[in-house]
């Protein structure tokens, strides 16, 4: 069929209603239509031709014109749709290379097939303007509740009817024991809203510490004024949660507050968690105490921090182990997760005889390499000294304090531990020189012969090799690998060297080197400061 006079305004209409039921822009549907109407014109004109089709907005008359470019006689391969500049004189003044002729060419009669591709293109058009509207409409919700309605369950996933699109609540983002039918109501967390090939994707979860976050803004009104702040989150969908809040309101009490009258706020929460037992913690800045809060409702001893290490010693009375632990271990790993630490709990009986051990080795180690009786080995290791070095290098006024020891018998100590240390290094750098270490990393400073020993011993045998090493591989760190956090060695790390000192030992190496040049460097630095 032609697109006549008397169905021009009823193209218009179709495009409003077609737009108006797909809830898209009217032009989008238009434009639709010009390229279905200009594919029908190149099935009948030829399909090498550039011929175009504009759609008046108010008239709805559509102009069937057809386009050629203007191009050097060396570029021209398609006769239809260019020509030379001697050809464009035929009908332009004065043409240039890059210039377009149009001419308006008679509307085409569409026939059975030309209409049904041109029915074929308008479809696509819509469902991709459709797809970008609801890409645009979702893509600002990720991070929020949705309310939605179950359509079907395909392999365990959960197909939801979130308004003007479909969402889906993966088998893994499911609480536990939820399950589902058609048209039940159900509120989820929007996790993600990804652009892909088959249309926007909205993922949703039930399973997020987020979600329970959100629903705690919905349900407590200081939250969502900010007063009250969620610090920390760790679930065990479906069992048990971890909440850590803080007040910036002295008068309000966090955790008052996000249990509310009779628990009214919290229930709420439990409730549409199917259940899940929650525990809101008071934040606190220090991790010590933080963590004997997480750690609730268990009593705590002690806690010895290793901030280095990402790691924590808690120790518990004897009875409190198991209630410290928790059912298959879910208290303790919850309050790994709400501290981000690791956790390592104890018995008081299981941290006496580890300190027993350590007296016992420490004692050992004096009486060894001093030359010491048993129980004046023990009165060092009493009054905390724990290495050779220490007893080699205090002031003499802390090894004044040990009862029965003069400045005769400090001096004495200090110059068999310093004896003591000497031969050891001597004996360390010749075997590290026998290693085949090289005077350029000898002479370079900072680094002790037990240090030397060690790097020569991990094949670190210049200074050019030291310059190489990242500071992570001399003093040590951790690595997490699919949630697991995996401790790197290094190779100075029982020295105790941080991973500042082996950045700064490294950067000097390099500037010594000529790799690096001082002032860039600190140019850098004053860069970074400012930012």
């Amino acid at each position: 069929m032609a697109i006549t006079s008397a169905n021009q305004l009823e193209l218009l209409q179709t495009a409003e209603a077609v737009a108006r039921e797909k809830m898209i822009e009217p032009g989008l549907v238009i434009e639709a239509m010009e390229e279905s109407l200009a594919r029908a014109a190149k099935s009948r004109y030829g399909a090498e031709m550039d011929i175009r089709v504009a759609i008046d907005r108010k008239t709805g008359r559509a102009t069937f014109t057809r386009v050629r470019t203007v191009v050097t006689d060396d570029e021209l391969e398609n006769y239809q749709a260019e020509f030379t500049v001697e050809q464009a004189k035929q009908y332009m003044e004065n043409p240039e290379v890059g210039q377009q002729f149009t001419e308006e060419v008679p509307p085409v009669e569409m026939g059975r097939i030309a209409a049904q591709s041109a029915k074929q293109v308008i479809l696509q058009k819509i469902r991709e303007a459709e797809r970008e509207r609801q890409f645009e409409q979702f893509k600002d919700r990720a991070g929020t509740i949705i309310n939605g309605v179950v359509k079907r369950e395909e392999y365990g996933n959960v197909i939801v009817d979130v308004g003007s699109g479909e969402g889906i609540l993966r088998r893994n983002e499911k609480i536990g024991r939820e399950s589902y039918r058609p048209n039940d109501r159900i509120r989820c967390y929007i996790k993600d809203v990804r652009r892909e090939q088959r249309g926007p994707q909205i993922f949703l979860s039930r399973t997020s510490p987020e979600f329970m976050s959100e629903l705690f803004k919905m349900e407590v009104p200081e939250i969502y004024e900010g007063i009250i702040e969620i610090k920390a989150v760790a679930r065990d969908p479906g069992s048990r949660a971890k909440i850590a809040v803080i007040s910036y309101d002295n008068s309000i009490d966090p955790v008052g507050a996000c249990v509310g009258m009779r628990g009214s706020r919290v229930q709420a929460v439990v409730n549409e968690l199917q259940g899940e037992k929650i525990d809101i913690i008071p934040w606190n800045e220090d991790v010590p105490t933080f963590l004997v809060n997480a750690l609730q409702p268990a009593e705590v001893t002690k806690v010895v921090l290793d901030e280095e290490a990402e790691r924590i010693e808690v120790v518990v009375p004897d009875e409190q182990l198991s209630l410290a632990i928790g059912r298959r271990g879910q208290n303790v790993r919850l309050a790994s997760q709400l501290t981000a630490l690791e956790i390592e709990i104890m018995t008081e009986a299981e941290e006496s005889e580890r300190r027993q051990k350590e007296f016992e080795e420490r004692t050992g180690l004096f009486m060894d390499k001093l030359d010491l009786d048993e129980f004046f080995a023990q009165l060092l290791v009493s009054e905390g000294f724990t290495t050779l070095e220490e007893v080699a290098y205090v002031e003499v006024d802390e090894l004044l304090v040990i009862d029965g020891v003069d400045e005769d018998t400090a001096s004495e100590l200090q110059a068999r531990a310093r004896d003591v240390l000497e031969a050891a290094a001597k004996a360390a750098l010749e075997n590290a020189r026998s290693l085949g270490l090289e005077d350029s990393l000898v002479e370079f400073g900072g680094l002790t012969p037990q240090m030397l020993e060690a790097l020569a011993k991990d094949d670190v045998k210049t200074l050019e090799d030291f310059a190489t090493c990242a500071d992570w591989e001399l003093a040590g760190g951790w690595t997490t690998n699919e949630g697991e956090r995996i401790k790197d060695d290094g190779i100075l790390e029982p020295f105790d060297i941080s991973l500042e000192q082996a950045q700064e030992l490294v950067m000097t190496a390099r500037i010594q080197l000529g790799w690096v040049d001082p002032a860039e460097l600190e140019a850098e630095q004053e860069d970074d400061g400012e930012d």
